[in-house]
């Protein structure tokens, strides 16, 4: 029975992979940020309409969705609307730089082949459990003053689409939640499918100074680009404190670096990630970094100001659900498909944060060449990237749905996971914002 109907998936799929590449490439040559992804949602909900299915958008100003089957137990696939930006990637796009250097075109592809599978094929009815498919905004940290000005006009209340989603409880009823990932330079049919990720905090710093004449009276200011020289080399001498096991990582940048070569700056400003493998290594690693940030305003006597917005929560893959998609791997792909790969990985996804509510599964999947956000990332193998995964997710999905025994577990293993309210409370206790002023 359960052979029967992942056949019937897998040949729903393969009559329209030739739709499928094609829907990954449109969504590719028009690549939106997030929370902008007004075009590409059209794209998934038209695709979604062609299966008849009952489609409501808007999510978090952009997104959709779309659910298909009936029953007590939700089984979600997600796929992400949003590009990232990378202006010297062949494919960029010219006016904002844009570009699908992540693959979530491919995520989409994968989304949307999930539900051709499933849905085309009549098998979601033979199912017992109901099947969300959902795209998702806002996956990628960036953009930020835009989506500040979101937050500050309450449209948002966090930067990441599926965090928006948690707010906003369209996660409450979901069982299960899988997705997929385009693998860093992996242009073979390989997949890995268990592994965990980074957690992070997300920050702006500014410091203030005085200005004055670079050339003619430096003493008369308070140099704010030296702050933040002194802030970084102070957390830099802080590395050597951060545990191994806790895979921390802290990287800033210069926003803004002054405003003219004979103005001493009175102004810098920066962004930077704290991130960590745990919710508590987050948070003590970003103490000190703020204490070390602090010291370069102190250094000069100039004032600091500190804003920590929630990042992304580390992702927990459930081993059931690997289980069964290493399998239908071994099955469809070849019985060498599957490798160990790191089990972590110190990126972050909000992908994450849904783990963090409901049993989950990320895997990172080949067909992609060159390193995933670098100008040289490009799809090798269109099969690979854009088909497969869709009748991986799809297959064990049916797995799941079929077995009594798998869904109980799964209901188990959710129920030890937190609540939407455990959730939020956990996430908003990294909004806070630090002023420090050392002037005499």
């Amino acid at each position: 029975m359960t052979e029967e109907l992942k056949t019937r998936v897998c040949d729903a799929i393969d009559a329209r992979a030739d739709d499928i590449v094609a829907f990954a490439k449109d969504v590719q040559s028009e690549p939106e940020l997030g929370y902008k992804e007004v075009e590409t949602t059209k794209k998934v909900v038209s695709l979604f309409e062609s299966l008849d299915l009952d489609v409501e958008t808007e999510l978090a100003i952009t997104g959709a969705r779309a659910r298909a089957g009936s029953g007590d137990f939700v089984a979600a696939v997600l796929g992400e609307l949003d590009a990232l930006v990378n202006p010297d990637h062949p494919l960029a796009d010219p006016e904002t730089g844009a570009v699908h250097a992540c693959g979530h075109n491919a995520q989409l592809a994968h989304l949307v082949g999930s539900a051709i599978g499933l849905v085309g094929s009549g098998v979601v009815d033979d199912l017992d459990g109901a099947v969300e498919f959902v795209a998702v905004p806002a996956e990628e940290y960036l953009d930020l003053d835009y989506r500040r000005q979101l937050l500050e006009a309450g449209d948002i209340e966090f930067f990441g689409g599926k965090q928006e989603l948690i707010r906003r409880g369209y996660v409450d009823d979901w069982d299960v939640a899988a997705m997929m990932h385009a693998g860093s330079n992996t242009p073979e049919r390989t997949i890995t499918s268990s592994f965990s990720t980074n957690g992070f905090v997300g920050k702006f710093v500014t410091y203030r100074g005085t200005e004055a004449h670079a050339g003619a009276a430096p003493e008369e200011g308070i140099n704010a680009l030296n702050a933040a020289t002194l802030g970084m080399n102070a957390v830099h001498a802080q590395r050597e404190t951060f545990r191994d096991e806790d895979h921390v990582r802290v990287h800033p940048i210069v926003t803004r670096g002054g405003d003219g070569v004979n103005v001493v700056p009175a102004e810098v400003t920066m962004e930077s990630y704290v991130r960590a493998a745990s919710i508590e290594a987050v948070s003590e690693v970003n103490q000190s970094v703020n204490r070390a940030l602090a010291s370069g305003a102190m250094g000069v006597g100039g004032d600091v100001g500190i804003e920590d917005y929630p990042g992304y929560m580390p992702l927990q893959t459930n081993e059931t659900l690997a289980a069964l998609y290493d399998e239908n791997a071994r099955d469809i792909v070849g019985p060498d498909a599957v490798t160990e790969g790191q089990t972590h990985l110190s990126g972050s996804t909000d992908m994450g944060d849904v783990t963090q509510l409901v049993p989950g599964i990320h895997p990172w999947t080949g067909g992609f060449e060159g390193a995933v956000h670098a100008r040289d990332f490009r799809v090798v193998d269109e099969e690979m990237a854009y088909v497969i995964p869709a009748k991986l997710t799809a297959c064990m999905l049916v797995d799941v749905l079929t077995d009594p025994e798998a869904m109980d577990e799964l209901r188990d293993a959710k129920a030890e996971k937190r609540t939407r309210d455990d959730y939020l409370e956990a996430v908003r206790a990294f909004r806070a914002t630090t002023t420090e002023s050392y002037r005499e």
